[in-house]
């Protein structure tokens, strides 16, 4: 009988497919939609909102985890299942005990599907109903996404929070194929669903998981599909497909749309956006979670963010400019070394330039997002992001 006992409550908690992950609202805005929370995992407490540096290939580009963790310290960075399935394959990343062990971080991870990356080969790939065949953009071997390989391997990557396989559509896109598109991306969630239930945890801990929001910048199929993904009862929602070219009107109009039917005591993760009045205007809308590319390429670009507005720090007129980096010092390199200095290193392309303005502007994003959180829970973000959207909308 306890034997029995035993394996029906194992059983449970492969089938509880998000178990240990909890999210507790903290406070919210009286004048906007933003909230403050925190959500915790097994590998620790993420303080909401939230910004996530993005770790494609298991590290933030040029950034060592030691810098990461002590100057820039996000709860949580993302890593790519496209490209980690690609290299360094999943049989080494299984041998290593899973991504966190194998680039030895010790905070949260989030994986994204690689329908992404996917739907950026446009003409390296097939979409059909039972998933996606691609061309690696490596060495043009042939592969094979499906909803359900797809979630063998985030267990086998092995981050906390694992999403939904699905296709993200082009803006513009013709309404009838977004619809097709958004109904197919939600039997794929059903998929995902469905065989997450008999693919136990490969660690020792668990996972959350994820269903993605799509639907164009159509407001009606918006409103389906987040009504669609609220109703699988996850722990935590997405919303995917924005930040693909769309006016950023269009994109705070569908975010709107959307959160208003999520759960209001699930986490929301707005995928690939964006810049830091993105951010804002989105957290006013009730978005928790972010990730963009756009701090650290822009970093190896030489575009620095700041309170007061970016820097082309390329530009002649920081020539011979002795001030610091940045006076706000949020980051040691802010005040180590000056605009003159770090202008120079990118004229004669030096790799230590793009790794100061990787570390600035990772740094600026945390400060900003944790800023707002405090603003949030002060009770006057509304003033506060109202200013902050005017002053960072400047050249400087």
């Amino acid at each position: 009988m306890f034997k029995k006992l035993c394996y029906f409550v194992n059983y449970l908690y492969m089938l509880n497919i998000s178990a240990n992950m909890t999210f507790d609202l903290k406070g919210k805005d009286a004048q906007s939609s933003a909230r403050a929370g925190v959500i915790t995992t097994d590998h620790g407490v993420i303080e909401t909102p939230i910004f996530m540096p993005v770790g494609t290939v298991a590290s933030v580009k040029g950034v060592h985890q030691r810098e990461l963790k002590n100057d820039i310290n996000p709860d949580i960075i993302l890593g790519n299942t496209y490209h980690l399935y690609l290299r360094p394959q999943i049989d080494v990343l299984e041998k290593a005990g899973g991504l966190h062990k194998f680039m030895n971080w010790d905070r949260n991870i989030l994986t994204d599907s690689g329908g992404y990356q996917v739907y950026s080969l446009s003409s390296r790939r097939k979409i059909k109903e039972e998933g996606v065949k691609f061309k690696s953009h490596i060495d043009g071997s042939y592969h094979t996404f499906t909803p359900e390989n797809v979630m063998e391997i985030q267990r086998s990557i092995g981050a906390d929070i694992i999403m939904a396989f699905d296709e993200c559509t082009p803006y513009p896109c013709d309404y009838n194929y977004a619809k097709r598109s958004m109904k197919m991306t939600h039997r794929w969630l059903d998929r995902c669903i469905n065989h997450l239930e008999k693919v136990p945890f490969k660690y020792d801990y668990s996972q959350a998981f994820f269903p993605i929001v799509q639907g164009s910048c159509y407001k009606d199929l918006r409103k389906q599909s987040a009504e669609y993904i609220a109703n699988a009862g996850a722990v935590g929602n997405a919303i995917g497909g924005l930040s693909v070219g769309e006016p950023a009107e269009e994109m705070y109009a569908m975010t709107e749309v959307v959160t208003a039917i999520l759960p209001e005591d699930k986490p929301r993760y707005l995928m690939g956006v964006g810049t830091p009045i993105n951010i804002l205007e989105n957290i006013a809308l009730g978005v928790d979670m972010f990730d963009c590319v756009m701090p650290t390429r822009n970093a190896r670009n030489g575009m620095l963010f700041t309170a007061h507005g970016s820097i082309n720090i390329k530009n002649l007129k920081w020539r011979d400019d002795f001030s610091v980096l940045d006076e706000m010092g949020i980051t040691w390199v802010d005040t180590d070394y000056s605009k003159a200095y770090v202008r120079h290193l990118f004229t004669v392309n030096e790799r230590l330039a793009a790794q100061i303005a990787t570390i600035h502007n990772l740094g600026f994003y945390m400060w900003l997002v944790r800023e707002a959180r405090k603003h949030i829970l002060a009770g006057d973000f509304r003033s506060w992001k109202d200013k902050m959207v005017k002053q960072m909308d400047k050249r400087l």
